[in-house]
């Protein structure tokens, strides 16, 4: 059904706007006198254009904007401001032009009735479950802003975390690229020049120029076929990595990678109880809970241990026995875990958790390109002494032949 703005009049000459949902024109009107308003003006809301939808299912709110948002609408609601002045007053501030066409969706959706959480929950793409579940809570428990305060800290406190493995991973992936563009000139400009003088002798070369010569001709002649079996891997991969078992593979890949598998784990379990913790203290169920954390972990693998964690609570077990049978979980997680519900102060413990692996992980994102460094030397050395075989092994057997 399309949307009306309409303008109307009390009993006492009082002005009232609004956005309401109906079949028609004179449906608002029938529905504005059976409230006890004088309809003034009806006017249907034009819906975006599809080519402006098109582009809103492309481009993303970026983190930083959404964690400004939950945040500024923290302090606002702090304020004691109403929620409709604080949406529009942030929808006059924002700079990404689809945000504030849905911050404006927004409002007209409360304008025609709906809660704040209803209206979030039509954006699946911009607020996760995780955002929706804690808004719903916020509005039911009548504080709404101290949960938007929490979850802008968790927004911030993930967005941090992001930047800063984006910086420490800055030195490497130059390294890498620099790496990749060198053997890439080296194939194409250096090795054919080679390749003229060992066409002039009939003796067989050894196998790294072999494959040098291989890659040059594939660069220089296929390139158009290497950029089709690219771009068909690439689509490949991500089909693959879609399915439930790719998915599960590839995140269980990525745990076993060195250096990153482990901060990587460090990072869900870190992220696994603190939102457990918050949710907790906001007053949602455990079972709702554990659904929210399991989808919220992003890795397959962890997100599988909490889904059989919240099975066992169905069961009317407790969460610590669980975790220590997933194999995921160090023994100091479990234990404290214990004592939390030993305690009834599960969610106390939980942060303070959450704290010690945000201690581990910053220790070692500052220490990330050390780490690293080690296994690009090793990579650096492989790939040169690649290179000086395929180019410099058939010189030594020509100057072997020239002194017989």
């Amino acid at each position: 059904m399309p949307n009306y703005q309409y303008k109307s009049r009390d009993k006492f000459s009082k002005e009232a706007r609004g956005v309401m949902e109906a079949d028609d024109e004179n449906a608002v009107a029938q529905k504005l006198i059976q409230m006890g308003f004088t309809p003034v003006s009806i006017t249907e809301v034009r819906q975006a254009s599809r080519a402006f939808k098109f582009s809103g299912s492309l481009i993303r709110v970026k983190f930083s904007e959404l964690n400004m948002f939950t945040r500024q609408l923290a302090t606002l609601q702090k304020a004691g401001l109403p929620i409709l002045l604080s949406l529009s007053a942030l929808r006059e501030q924002a700079q990404n032009k689809v945000f504030k066409e849905v911050v404006s969706q927004i409002i007209r959706d409360i304008e025609s009735g709906s809660n704040l959480s209803g209206a979030l929950e039509k954006y699946p793409q911009i607020f996760n479950s995780l955002y929706l579940n804690m808004v719903a809570s916020g509005e039911a428990s009548g504080r709404l802003d101290d949960v938007l305060e929490r979850l802008a800290t968790l927004s911030e406190h993930d967005e941090t975390i992001r930047l800063r493995i984006k910086s420490s991973t800055r030195y490497p992936i130059i390294v890498v690229v620099a790496m990749i563009i060198g053997f890439v000139v080296l194939t194409v400009l250096v090795v054919p020049r080679y390749a003229k003088i060992y066409e002039q002798y009939t003796k067989a070369l050894p196998l790294p120029t072999q494959i040098l010569l291989g890659i040059n001709y594939a660069v220089t002649r296929l390139w158009w076929l290497l950029i089709i079996i690219g771009i068909a891997g690439r689509f490949l991969f991500k089909r693959y990595i879609n399915t439930k078992i790719g998915r599960f593979s590839w995140d269980s890949f990525k745990l076993k990678v060195p250096v990153f598998g482990p901060l990587l784990l460090k990072l869900s379990i870190s992220r696994f109880t603190r939102i457990t913790g918050t949710l907790m203290r906001s007053g949602i169920p455990i079972l709702k809970i554990l659904d929210i954390a399991s989808g919220s972990t992003g890795n397959e693998v962890v997100s599988k241990a909490i889904t059989n964690i919240r099975n066992n609570v169905m069961e009317g077990k407790g969460i610590a026995e669980p975790m220590k049978v997933s194999g995921l979980f160090p023994p100091i997680v479990t234990q404290m875990v214990s004592v939390g519900e030993d305690t009834g102060k599960l969610d106390d413990l939980l942060i303070h958790v959450s704290n010690y692996y945000d201690e581990q992980v910053d220790y070692t994102i500052n220490n990330l390109t050390s780490l690293i460094e080690p296994i690009l030397i090793f990579v650096l050395g492989l790939g040169v002494l690649f290179m000086a075989l395929g180019i410099f092994l058939p010189m030594w057997n020509l100057m072997s032949i020239f002194k017989k």
